[in-house]
């Protein structure tokens, strides 16, 4: 009988994401696949250090002791053969992480694989690999910057920050870039009743909601929660309101700082992991919290945008 996922969130995760792979990662670069196999079978039983999501990963686990049933199920993937993987699966061991589903794909693109294992959340260090799953709209990606050396979070909520266009939502972004400011105020405007588009993260969004009902407390109390962090103003707020309103979704915190920069307000909210397109934010949000770059929604779409 086939497993059902659809009340559990399914994040996969790279090897270099959940662990330090930083050097391994170097020998593989520098002096190829044979020499990087040869170096992970003569360490397999060094048990490799925590990486940039191990402390995310360890808390959404978590959050299955406290739940009515199983809410998060974490999926280790990675492009490498299963010989270099032992190593690996080794360190899961050891970290006493409860993970039991892993993809070593020799080779073979990851984002072909994510449909067949459920995937709602991809996170890996490897840009090429991300771009391919935001390119096949299968599941919201996004590559894992180094983690700040200090964090600071709550540990008894995981929460998740998202920026809102063209991380939550879609098509404004191309606007304001391509028209201008004035026309990206008219037509949020002109158009506050109407939905955004959905953005590479608006299903992982939704599977977030939909699996707090099996957590305790009320949604305003909720374990896991989620906050909106936009450069946004004040002019572009009800489109946003509305559209989370018409998906049912309830929102923890939205800060619409209208310009402002996210780093603070960040750290502030003890985020757990922040999503977020732009450069701009990305590299001060980095140093205050786990953060992660969301490719725009086509390969092509980011290169026009970046002329």
């Amino acid at each position: 009988m086939p497993v059902d996922l659809s009340n559990i969130l399914v994040v996969g995760i790279s090897s270099r994401s959940l662990f330090s792979l930083e050097h391994e990662n170097e020998i593989f670069n520098s002096a190829g696949v044979t020499a990087f196999r040869k170096y992970q079978e003569e360490n397999e039983n060094v048990i490799l250090d925590p990486g940039p999501s191990f402390q995310l990963v360890k808390k959404l686990l978590d959050l299955n002791k406290i739940s009515s049933q199983q809410v998060v199920e974490i999926v280790v993937m990675s492009s490498n053969s299963p010989q270099t993987g032992i190593r690996v699966m080794n360190s899961i061991k050891a970290h006493n992480l409860d993970i039991t589903r892993m993809a070593f794909t020799g080779g073979q693109p990851i984002s072909s694989y994510l449909p067949g294992y459920g995937v709602d959340l991809f996170l890996s260090r490897d840009e090429d690999d991300v771009q391919n799953v935001i390119d096949s709209k299968l599941a919201a990606a996004a590559i894992i910057l180094n983690a700040p050396e200090k964090i600071t979070n709550n540990p008894n909520v995981v929460k998740f920050g998202f920026d809102a266009d063209e991380v939550l939502f879609t098509s404004s972004e191309y606007r304001y870039q391509t028209e201008g400011l004035d026309a990206f105020l008219k037509h949020e405007k002109d158009n506050e009743n109407v939905p955004l588009p959905e953005g590479p993260f608006a299903k992982f969004l939704l599977k977030l909601s939909h699996i707090q009902q099996y957590l305790p407390g009320p949604e305003e109390l909720s374990p896991l929660k989620s906050a909106i962090i936009t450069a946004r103003s004040g002019d572009a707020i009800q489109r946003v309101v509305n559209t989370l309103k018409e998906w049912g979704v309830y929102i923890h915190e939205i800060h619409f700082l209208g310009g402002l920069s996210k780093d603070k307000i960040l750290e502030a909210a003890a985020v757990d992991f922040f999503c977020d397109d732009s450069e701009a934010h990305l590299v001060p949000a980095s140093k205050k919290v786990p953060t992660g770059k969301v490719p725009y929604a086509t390969g092509s779409e980011m290169k026009n945008l970046k002329k």
